[in-house]
């Protein structure tokens, strides 16, 4: 069984005393490929780096909508340099967050315009973020005239929203949180995505899957995630992972990469 962990962050202070062990416990794990995924420019670089130092390593570079006040001209300009580097495959994340409004709304919206421009330019896949913001993420991915394609990570939304983002050729990244007791809905939402569509990923080192909630996440724990969506989906794990080990690469163009 080959996994594929579509988000994580490996740049994040959490894993400084012991990342080579992480990623070892990945590998044992089956988890092939990572994407380590930036949120300000300091940790994108950081993704870069880890990239060129691990092989099974690849980056998404961006700008976190609670990062959106601080964006600048110059932070596009190093985006788009970082961005044609072999082993960045994606922009982001980026998106809306109107949970904590860490910056202010219509700024939040302003940069998403701009960096959704930049992965049209670059024909970049992008890495979306949204958090109580469908409303306006969706209208304002609507009102583009964008071919990219992307990923609505950590996917939560309704089903509704699932056929408009699908009509949008997005794929669905699904967490930790689907392992919750909690989780109720949504289940029913993740039978709602397309098979082909579907994609799996950690966040870590947040959003622990179950049996380990409480304690940091990792790559490794992304089997966990393979695990309940096969109980969803009436499959094996094997089937889900391979399928969404096929997604990813098919998503972020993998097979035209050393």
């Amino acid at each position: 069984m080959r996994l594929f962990d579509t988000h994580c962050h490996l740049n994040d202070n959490a894993y400084l005393p012991d990342l080579p062990e992480v990623v070892k416990r990945a590998e044992a794990a089956g988890v092939e490929r990572m994407l380590v995924v930036g949120y300000d420019l300091a940790s994108s670089r950081m993704a870069v780096e880890l990239a060129d130092e691990y092989p099974q390593l690849y980056a998404a570079v961006g700008i976190h909508p609670h990062n959106a006040v601080a964006f600048t001209a110059e932070d596009l300009t190093a985006l788009e340099q970082m961005l044609t580097h072999k082993k960045v495959v994606a922009l982001g994340e980026i998106g809306l967050d109107y949970h904590y409004d860490h910056s202010p709304r219509k700024t939040q919206q302003a940069v998403f315009r701009q960096l959704l421009a930049l992965a049209d330019k670059l024909g970049k896949p992008v890495v979306i973020h949204a958090r109580e913001a469908h409303a306006d993420l969706l209208a304002i991915l609507k009102a583009g005239a964008a071919t990219y394609q992307g990923v609505m990570h950590c996917y939560s939304g309704s089903r509704e929203l699932t056929r408009e983002y699908a009509k949008l050729n997005f794929y669905f990244s699904v967490a930790g949180p689907v392992t919750f007791a909690n989780a109720r809905r949504l289940p029913e939402v993740i039978k709602e995505i397309p098979a082909e569509r579907l994609l799996i990923e950690t966040d870590a080192p947040y959003l622990t899957p179950h049996p380990y909630r409480g304690r940091r996440n990792e790559p490794a724990y992304v089997a966990l995630v393979a695990k309940r969506l096969a109980e969803i989906l009436g499959s094996t794990p094997e089937e889900v992972a391979e399928q969404t080990w096929q997604n990813a690469h098919a998503c972020f163009g993998l097979e035209t990469l050393v």
